[in-house]
């Protein structure tokens, strides 16, 4: 049986422990939620008022070139790569997640239309994310191609001749699961097709090899692991060999190669600065920057290898303890056990009963903990293949072995005394 005194102690000869100091966190609260939204940096609120106040205020226009701001995403984009294994100068941050990836996803598809016109189906995974679903949907309606969504399981039987781009999710954001990139890249290249990945529950939160991985596109957020801020920008990459084949579909002035010279006529930009479109979030990009240097302690270099041994030490006390303290109380585990086939989460489900008796109550559960300050999130299943998920993310920046103990207590508790019964935890609200 793994006990408090056992978690304590392995707190206290974590090499990692100092790093949570480098973090705002409310007192009385166990978070577990860094995979849908990161926690504030001590240095971000002061960075940002500097910018309103100085940067902004006083320096007015002239900060584009005295405090750096036009050279933001390229800056930015140099401290996302070595975390998901990309070069320098082949990243930028900017955008959203999801106008990222239908840029991608575009070029993606005009070089198949050029390369393997008879080619005319997307695939991906069901279960993917359903804004990477919705922009798929959208382009394929557009340019005449099909979306074909298939289980995990399938992915490798549905490489046939006809599919001409695979986008996938690194890491699945319901159950946690991770994809071999260099496997799944190397069998869609083998069948002929492009490989998009979105790294969203990925980048700086497990060690991530794009070039040597093979992979042609990739996409991921800012505010998740790494600690952005809500809305952060996210970023993007292209394999430097596709590059420069071909404008992305919102070229906007930002991606042309002279911005300032004000021509009627797009020029794209050289590498990856063709991504960009329009003016850049100044204020977002500075939180994002503090963030990002986060890393420069845990993972330098971009060596994740010290932040993914304790992700996964975290994870597994979680699953061990929940197995040893929750045990007959209907909860399940969507999460893999095996290291390689997961990320850094943990997903529960719950017997599903039917709706009249209040259905598997996950939702319920997951609102009792918050109110005890164990926050998580909750993410609806449909009733058939896919259950309804108490999601629990574990970023090891800042987690630690006390935390998920007293974690999985508060869960229990909930389960044993039926807590997550009363009405106030039944009130669906706007985010889950």
């Amino acid at each position: 049986m793994i006990t408090l005194a056992d978690c304590q102690q392995r707190d206290a000869t974590d090499p990692l422990r100092t790093l949570r100091d480098q973090f705002t966190l409310p007192a009385g609260v166990i978070y577990l939620d860094g995979n849908s939204l990161g926690v504030l940096p001590n240095t971000a609120a002061a960075r940002v008022a500097q910018v309103v106040t100085q940067e902004w205020g006083q320096g007015l226009i002239r900060s584009w070139n005295t405090a750096g701001w036009f050279n933001m995403p390229q800056r930015m984009g140099d401290k996302i790569a070595p975390l998901i294994g990309a070069g320098p100068g082949e990243v930028v941050a900017t955008d959203t997640t999801s106008i990222n990836l239908y840029k991608v996803l575009s070029a993606a598809l005009h070089m198949a239309a050029q390369d393997a016109p008879g080619r005319k189906t997307l695939l991906s995974e069901r279960s993917n994310f359903p804004t990477d679903l919705y922009m798929a949907e959208a382009l394929c309606q557009e340019r005449g191609f099909t979306l074909k969504l298939v289980e995990p399981e399938e992915i490798a039987a549905s490489l046939n001749a006809d599919v001409a781009v695979l986008m996938l999710t690194h890491v699945n954001y319901r159950t946690g699961a991770m994809h071999d990139m260099a496997a799944v890249s190397a069998a869609a290249h083998a069948a002929g097709a492009l490989v998009v990945w979105d790294l969203a529950h990925s980048a700086g939160a497990v060690p991530v090899a794009l070039k040597t991985a093979g992979a042609n596109f990739a996409v991921g957020c800012g505010y998740k692991y790494l600690n952005g801020g809500p809305g952060a920008p996210a970023f993007v990459w292209v394999n430097p060999q596709h590059a420069e084949r071909f404008w992305q579909p919102l070229a906007g002035w930002w991606g042309h190669a002279t911005p300032f010279d004000f021509t009627p006529d797009y020029r794209p930009a050289p590498g990856i600065n063709r991504y960009l479109c329009g003016t850049q979030p100044i204020l977002s990009m500075a939180a994002l920057e503090c963030g990002l240097d986060t890393f420069a302690a845990a993972a330098p270099q971009g060596d994740m290898r010290a932040l993914r041994s304790k992700s996964l030490a975290l994870t597994d006390c979680f699953m061990d303890l929940v197995d040893e303290r929750c045990s007959g109380f209907g909860l399940g585990l969507a999460t893999p056990r095996e290291h390689a086939q997961r990320g850094s989460q943990v997903s529960l489900t719950r017997d599903n009963a039917p709706a009249s008796s209040g259905g598997s109550g996950a939702f319920a559960i997951m609102q009792a903990l918050i109110a005890r300050g164990v926050i998580g999130d909750f993410r609806a299943g449909d009733g058939q293949r896919h259950l309804d998920i108490l999601r629990f993310g574990f970023t090891p920046l800042y987690i630690g072995f006390e935390d998920v103990w007293h974690a999985v207590e508060h869960l229990r508790q909930v389960l044993e005394t039926r807590e997550w019964t009363r009405p106030e935890f039944n009130q669906k609200h706007s985010v889950t």
